[in-house]
């Protein structure tokens, strides 16, 4: 009877902590499919703001799945390697520079953004350019590869296994293709999932370095909360939602796979 009772106590208070986050979510969704948000439903449900959005903003969401693909492209080819090599080298030096790349998650994005700025954004092309946003976003998001994809190695004997296949006369090349990535893979995909959700919804480092021409979703959501109807802005965040849970749940569904194979 004790147990039941302070396991319906948890339940109760977990349903109510999801609801206290989950119910200002609906309800800004649901604002962006009204006619008018201050009515009600009772104004009448209509999809004239979620076209707008679209009409207004489609070249935002484009770049914005742009960046975050190429962030990912770039920290797996350089996180990846990066991470076997820190793995393999160890010492002193391998843990200095593990120390370093992780040193993002400890600075703000906004002080990230302001020493890109400063150091890069003399360089007129770059600095309009989405590619300049890419480079933050790769900063920010590189520790996150390396970190999943070392904490991976560090329950395998990778270097038996390198030495294994070195001896049989595969190359270098051959051997990274064939044996550590297969066993990296969890912890790549665990780490695709974290870059691709991180570029996704970074604001902060963003919002510092992008231009009218180079906004990606959230600097688009931040820009029609501020700008527009409240209706345009909430038909953002449905989209925001419709776009980007699937592509999460996908990508979740992959890495589960992978762990389990």
């Amino acid at each position: 009877m004790r147990d039941r009772l302070i396991f319906t106590a948890q339940l109760l208070f977990t349903l109510l902590v999801a609801a206290f986050l989950v119910v200002p979510v609906v309800l800004s969704i649901s604002a962006g499919v009204t006619v008018n948000y201050f009515r009600g439903i009772s104004s009448g449900v209509t999809l004239q703001w979620v076209f707008q959005v679209f009409d207004l903003y489609a070249d935002t969401i484009l770049l914005s799945f742009l960046i975050a693909f190429a962030t990912l492209a770039v920290t797996l080819l350089v996180g990846v390697p990066a991470a076997y090599a820190l793995h393999v080298r160890g010492g002193l030096l391998s843990r200095i520079v593990e120390e370093i790349i992780t040193l993002p998650l400890a600075i703000p994005g906004l002080a990230i953004a302001l020493a890109l700025l400063i150091s890069y954004g003399g360089f007129g092309g770059f600095r309009r350019s989405w590619l300049f946003i890419l480079v933050g976003h790769v900063v920010f998001t590189m520790p996150f590869m390396v970190r999943s994809v070392m904490a991976v190695f560090s329950t395998i004997d990778i270097k038996t296994l390198d030495e294994g296949a070195a001896s049989l006369g595969a190359p270098p090349w051959r051997r990274f293709l064939d044996i550590i990535v297969p066993n990296a893979m969890p912890g790549i995909l665990a780490g695709a999932l974290m870059v691709v959700t991180l570029s996704l919804g970074e604001f902060n480092l963003t919002w510092m370095l992008h231009t009218p021409l180079t906004k990606t979703l959230p600097v688009g959501l931040a820009d029609s909360y501020a700008s527009m109807r409240l209706e345009v802005a909430s038909a953002y965040t449905l989209i925001f939602f419709i776009m980007i849970v699937p592509l999460l749940v996908a990508m979740q569904f992959f890495a589960d796979r992978g762990q389990k194979a």
